[in-house]
């Protein structure tokens, strides 16, 4: 019997997204809950063909199984994986070979894999964060903690955004065919994220926003930078980001989140930025 849940998420272009109201913009744009106990969730996107999903095992093994818009027999037959986990403790199996992930920790599988997700305790089960692109060769699988990641201090008080980047994937590090995965954490006091905002349209991007108290929202904002729009996020939701969307937000406390691309290159700083005089 299958665990795994998927939905097929089309494409949306600028000029109609500008159209859009908030049900429309949530709907096309906002994903579904990811952590669902005992299951997999996958969203299959036409923007580059990520796929973002969460996989939540709690007194079982959760194996990851292929869907239909992938079109191959296993998932990762053409694709590459890598799973962050934002839960308890964790262990994710690739080939037979068993990765412990922690909260916070990232394990990369490569083409071809075959991978297994499990909680150390049921009581507190892991919430694995999945991210899947297309792959054109095979690297080997890997863990990597939160404290090998690439750190990048940035922003400060005076601008409300002192933030701690962590580069999980980069090109000095784990070899990948086109994911590239970090986390950003904001600091006490600090709530924007990317401000001033770029966009690349030569990658597409997501975020996943976490680490926030019940109560606490991010308004996370989209669109062309001279037609912005919002979208208001919780803890532990997902938002998909064209390429020729912004990406940025503001909180009402701080908070941490997960950003992911894929696309033409892993060049970090290949981005456009946009003036903040130029946004409407």
């Amino acid at each position: 019997m299958s665990h795994t849940d998927f939905t097929n998420r089309f494409a949306i272009d600028p000029m109609t997204a500008a159209g859009f109201g908030t049900d429309e913009l949530r709907a096309n744009f906002l994903l579904p809950p990811l952590f669902v106990p005992g299951r997999i969730q996958l969203h299959y996107t036409n923007y580059d063909r990520m796929i973002v999903g969460g996989a939540v095992p709690v007194s079982s093994e959760l194996t990851l199984e292929t869907i239909k818009p992938a079109g191959t027999p296993e998932l990762l037959a053409r694709r590459e994986l890598i799973a962050v986990n934002i839960g308890g403790a964790g262990v994710v199996t690739v080939d037979g070979e068993r990765f412990e992930a922690g909260t916070r920790d990232m394990v990369y599988a490569g083409m071809g894999s075959a991978v297994r997700f499990a909680s150390v305790s049921a009581d507190q089960p892991a919430k694995f964060y999945l991210l899947s692109a297309p792959a054109h060769t095979r690297h080997p699988a890997r863990h990597i903690g939160i404290s090998d990641a690439k750190r990048l201090d940035l922003g400060a008080q005076e601008t409300s955004n002192e933030r701690s980047i962590f580069q999980f994937v980069h090109p000095e590090g784990v070899k990948t065919c086109q994911l590239v995965v970090g986390m950003t954490s904001l600091a006490k006091g600090s709530v924007w994220n990317t401000m001033p905002c770029h966009i690349h349209d030569r990658r597409m991007e997501v975020y996943l926003y976490f680490d926030m108290a019940e109560k606490t929202r991010v308004f996370h904002l989209l669109g062309e930078p001279d037609e912005s729009r919002h979208i208001i996020m919780k803890s532990e939701e997902a938002v998909l980001s064209p390429g020729w969307s912004i990406h940025s937000g503001a909180g009402t406390a701080n908070y941490s989140f997960i950003w992911a691309m894929a696309g033409d290159n892993v060049d970090y700083t290949d981005v456009d930025p946009v003036a903040i005089e130029d946004m409407r």
